[in-house]
Order: structure tokens, then sequence, then C-alpha cells
């Protein structure tokens, strides 16, 4: 009776335990969405690089200098017509 006691108690620490089957499928889960969170963080590092390099001393973008001075400054040209 202690030997199936004992059995039983290591099958269920070797399933449910702190270190057991479903605990590594719980691990394996949350390794999945952190290493898709770090792509999306990677790529928008990327773009926000990018645009760093567009805008800095050694290589200016006029396109986007313009569209990043109308958004933030808020304003248009004479000749534009503003539809909202």
């Amino acid at each position: 009776m202690v030997a199936f006691m004992l059995g039983v108690y290591f099958t269920f620490a070797a399933v449910q335990g702190d270190y057991g089957l479903f605990r590594r499928v719980e691990i394996a889960a949350e390794r999945d969405a952190l290493s898709r969170d770090l792509g999306k963080l990677e790529a928008e590092i990327a773009q926000m690089e990018n645009l760093t390099r567009r805008l800095s001393d050694t290589y200016l973008d006029l396109d986007l200098l313009d569209q990043q001075a109308r958004s933030v400054l808020g304003m248009i040209r004479s000749d534009e017509i503003v539809i909202q």
C-alpha cells in the first residue's frame, strides 16, 4: 500500500508539480508568446532607427522632415485644402 501511495505521489508530482509536464507546457507557451513580442519590438526598433537615421545630420530626408513638421506643428501650406 505504501509503495502504491508513493507511486501515486511521484506520478502526481511528475505531472502537476513545479517541474512537471504541465508546467513545462506553460513555460513553452510563455516562451513562444515572448518570442513573438520580441519580434514585434525588434521591428519597432528597426523602424525607429530608420526614422532617426533619415532625420540625422549626415542624411536628411526632406519629405520626412516636412511630414514631421506638419504633424507636430499642425501647419499646412497656403495652397492646400484640409478635409475633416
